[in-house]
């Protein structure tokens, strides 16, 4: 039989509230198993509702791409580190060093000029270069809205600037130097410390008032340099030149020397914070090497008569200009080289800019009849005449397309060659170097090679800068009226040096030596070196200029000589008048004269050589002996006393300066 099975109990449900069975009191049927998914109850259909079932969405996706994000940025930050720190390390810890530390230059002290005794002609003296932060400027550092304005203000009296300049260097944005002014005297920073001081107390009382504390003035600093000064004002300016606001030779030998005189600058380099060194971060520095000082040949003494001399004459004849040159026959020495108008190189602003050369190496004129004595070189050493020969000087002579005369309206005159140059014949000159060949052509060759020798149409030596050469053509391209006129002087032209140099030729027995204004140097070891020898190169034999120093003193000496004005007491003088028409440099004609005198003293044992020219006189006489010659007088009197040269202790030769007619 059957088992029968015992009736199973009903086991009652846990009770749930109206709101947990869906709002009815009557318990939820259990969900039936999903035959799709064992073990997972199957979801009833919502009352009036779909059947689909709700789940949470997966946070891995999520989780990746965050992880992606902070993966890449990541790698970025490593990939810029590794630029920083690796690619690029130099040039970032190159711009930390640039912002951290300051660099400045020191500048080296400019080596000193001074004459053959060592006085000094140009010096260097402490200064200041005012310069600026413009970043402490700002209104955030200054705390002031318009600190540049204000300070400009204040510092443009004080420096001479322009206001707005100031303001302009003041608010440079991004910088954190700048320069306000060049070589400012200790006085001039000692104002503007002042006011500093006075600002930055106000700054600190207003600071502990509660106010902001502006202080326009702390961005203004300076730095140590040294001004170049001329203790003499305008005495040998033209020579010596000037330095420009960069503290470099502008001119003269400052220019030419400009290499040993400025030295070698230093440089100072320390850690900054706020524009202030930082104390404990030490600092290097490179010292300046100071330049060589130079020593010229000029004497001082001599400069200043001969600068005086011609200055004066200049004003009383109403003349352009003037120069006085003064040399040492043996040496070819410079003692002195004068310019009149010159300049004071310690004011430049206030100097015509027109004078600020030396123009008596870079003035070119016609010498006029002083260039004779270089003709009657050339007819004496060729063998072509002596001092004796006759020779007959008409009122005019026709030559060329010409009609040649003399400065004055004579007769005709029965000249010695000696006599020619005495009463400085145009007319005898052209018979005299007509000699010097079979032909004019001829002639004008044997002229032009000793014009070449003596220096003519080439620098001096002296390596000046801005020095001319003068002008000589070739004698083939001589005119017809230059081949007869360059004898006596016009159609070729010179400077000043060049001239002088041709008496010192003589002087010296015929052999010209370089002219030289620099004795030597001393570096900043204190070792001197002496200037190298000048060139010398034989010109005309000693015999021929012993006998032009004799035909030349007959010039001075003799009652009809032209250059009488310049006869000194006691001492034999050799010497030649020149009277030129003069070019215009404007508009290129002839018009007013240039006027010289040149010679040496004693003239049996030559020391000195003094040449002078004044360019167009325009009061008074015009004449080369007659405003020159007292020049030339009272330079070469000086200039004897002051090298102590003895007197003459012969009388003068007196060759014949005319012969009668059938002698």
């Amino acid at each position: 039989m059957p088992s029968k099975e015992p009736p199973r109990r009903r086991v009652p449900g846990p009770a749930r509230s109206r709101n947990a069975a869906g709002g009815s009191g009557r318990p939820r049927p259990a969900a039936r198993p999903d035959p799709r998914r064992p073990g997972r109850p199957v979801a009833r259909k919502r009352r009036g509702g779909s059947s689909r079932s709700i789940r949470l969405g997966s946070p891995r996706p999520r989780l990746r791409l965050i992880s992606l994000c902070l993966t890449l940025v990541m790698l970025a930050f490593v990939i810029r580190l590794l630029q920083v720190q690796a690619v690029d390390a130099s040039t970032y810890a190159a711009k930390a060093e640039k912002n951290r530390y300051l660099e400045y230059t020191i500048a080296a002290e400019r080596g000193e000029i001074t004459d053959r005794s060592g006085i000094a002609l140009a010096t260097s003296v402490d200064a200041h270069d005012i310069t600026a932060d413009p970043k402490l400027f700002t209104p955030e550092d200054s705390k002031a809205p318009d600190a540049p304005q204000q300070a400009a203000a204040l510092l443009a009296p004080i420096l001479g600037k322009d206001e707005a300049e100031l303001a302009k260097k003041l608010s440079t944005p991004k910088s954190r130097y700048t320069v306000l002014a060049r070589r400012q005297t200790p006085q001039v920073w000692k104002q503007i410390k002042d006011l500093k001081s006075v600002f930055a107390e106000k700054a600190a009382e207003d600071k502990a008032k509660g106010g902001p504390g502006a202080d326009v003035l702390a961005g203004v600093l300076q730095e140590p340099t040294t001004r170049r000064v001329y203790p003499n004002g305008d005495l040998a300016a033209g020579i010596l030149g000037f330095v420009n606001a960069e503290g470099k030779g502008g001119g003269g030998l400052e220019a030419q020397l400009n290499k040993q005189l400025q030295g070698e600058d230093g440089k100072i380099r320390y850690a900054q914070a706020g524009g202030r060194p930082v104390p404990t971060a030490g600092s290097t520095e490179i010292p300046a090497v100071a330049g060589a000082d130079v020593e010229l040949t000029i004497d001082r003494d001599i400069q200043w008569a001969a600068q005086r001399a011609i200055a004066d004459q200049v004003e009383k004849s109403q003349a352009d200009r003037g120069y006085v040159i003064v040399q040492n026959t043996r040496t070819g020495e410079v003692l002195a080289m004068a310019n009149a108008p010159g300049y004071d190189p310690n004011d430049l602003a206030r100097s015509n800019a027109a004078g600020l050369g030396n123009a008596a190496l870079q003035d070119v004129y016609e010498p006029g009849s002083t260039s004779k004595v270089m003709s009657m070189a050339a007819v004496l050493e060729e063998g072509a005449a002596t001092p004796g020969t006759h020779v007959t000087v008409p009122n005019r002579l026709h030559r060329g397309d010409r009609l040649f005369r003399d400065d004055i309206d004579h007769p005709t005159w029965y000249l010695t060659l000696n006599g020619v140059l005495a009463k400085s014949s145009n007319i005898g000159t052209i018979l005299a170097t007509g000699q010097l060949g079979k032909t004019q052509a001829e002639a004008n060759k044997v002229l032009h090679s000793y014009l070449r020798k003596f220096g003519i149409g080439s620098t001096t030596g002296l390596d000046y800068p801005g020095e001319s050469p003068g002008i000589l053509a070739k004698p083939q391209d001589w005119s017809t009226s230059q081949q007869y006129t360059i004898p006596f002087g016009q159609g070729l032209s010179l400077n000043a040096m060049q001239a002088a140099s041709v008496y010192s030729t003589i002087a010296n027995g015929g052999v010209r030596i370089e002219p030289s204004l620099v004795r030597g140097t001393k570096g900043a070891d204190g070792r001197y070196t002496a200037s190298e020898a000048p060139e010398r190169t034989r010109v005309v034999s000693e015999k021929t200029a012993g006998t032009l120093a004799k035909m030349l003193e007959s010039v001075v000496d003799d009652r009809e000589g032209t250059g009488t004005k310049a006869h000194i007491q006691g001492y034999r003088v050799a010497g030649k008048t020149g009277t030129a028409n003069r070019v215009d440099p404007v508009r290129g004609i002839y018009k007013g004269y240039t006027a010289s005198f040149a010679g040496f003293a004693p003239a049996d044992d030559p020391q000195v050589t003094v040449y002078c020219a004044i360019q167009n006189p325009t009061k008074g006489s015009y004449f080369g002996g007659q405003i020159c010659g007292p020049i030339y007088k009272k330079v070469m009197e000086f200039a004897l006393k002051t090298l102590q040269t003895p007197p003459s202790g012969s009388d003068p030769a007196r060759l014949p300066v005319s012969f009668k007619p059938g002698e």
